[in-house]
């Protein structure tokens, strides 16, 4: 359960034990910790804009709860559809998240879905909404990353780059949650100069982030290692695919929604 991680080209070495603490005979891992520490930042951040934003404190906690629960739902079932072999032999397996299994753009995919869902009952503006939680979501990814580092997992293809990553004396790779972690944290920055300086339509702030996020993942998911990557078909993965269907989605809607409030 300990990993030695280093990078030599920075003359850093790290051993890395997977668990935090134990309860008893049961580890509680870092992995689980730094995702839920991702989520509450991302939740406080969220609350500290939301009535600026128009939206009330008691819906961001309905809508965080929503997100969580379906969120880890969909990122559950998303990687289950394309990796099925992974629950075979006992439908106990499909909840043993504990042991991997998770992929983001269904947990993203589920959280948005059930909170389309709440907003619809309550008569809420969903655009609103999501303008309002993605800089948050993007805060929480940004975290986030930072369990696989903890995990040593999802690392990129070999390179000799001056921040390549070594994992128990293995050859240089990229750190791609460092990457993705750096991506999201720009992401955000710049989404608070687009949202002062430039956004001008309710829905604007989502186009931002799929476009944004979208375009980061489309290229990293390239960079990574084959047997983190969940193929349609080689050399293509679905998130790829699925991060090129986001791109495209939000630069028309934020067509439209620039068109029509030309009109």
């Amino acid at each position: 359960m300990i990993n030695n991680i280093s990078f030599p080209g920075l003359g850093a070495e790290f051993e890395i034990n997977r668990a935090a603490f134990y309860i008893g005979p049961k580890p509680v891992f870092w992995y689980g910790i730094i995702i839920a520490v991702g989520f509450f930042v991302s939740l406080l951040y969220i609350l500290s804009v939301c009535e600026k934003k128009g939206v009330k404190p008691d819906t961001v906690y309905d809508v965080g709860i929503c997100a969580l629960v379906f969120g880890i739902i969909g990122a559950r079932i998303y990687y289950v559809i394309f990796d099925f072999d992974s629950v075979r032999g006992s439908i106990l397996n499909f909840f043993a998240v504990w042991n991997g299994g998770l992929a983001i753009y269904g947990g993203i995919i589920g959280g948005a879905v059930s909170v389309y869902i709440y907003c619809r009952r309550k008569g809420i503006e969903f655009l609103r909404v999501a303008d309002l939680v993605m800089p948050g979501v993007m805060i929480g990814q940004a975290i986030g990353r930072w369990g696989n580092f903890f995990n040593a997992e999802v690392y990129g293809r070999a390179t000799g780059v001056l921040w390549r990553m070594s994992i128990n004396g293995s050859e240089g790779v990229h750190p791609l949650f460092l990457y993705e972690s750096l991506w999201n944290t720009l992401g955000f920055a710049l989404y608070l100069v687009f949202d002062k300086k430039y956004k001008k339509n309710i829905g604007e702030g989502i186009c931002f982030y799929g476009i944004w996020y979208g375009t980061g993942r489309l290229f990293l998911e390239g960079m990574r290692q084959s047997q983190y990557i969940l193929y349609i078909a080689e050399p293509v993965g679905i998130s790829q695919v699925v991060s090129a269907a986001v791109i495209c989605a939000s630069a028309v809607l934020f067509y439209r929604l620039r068109k029509k409030a030309a009109k």
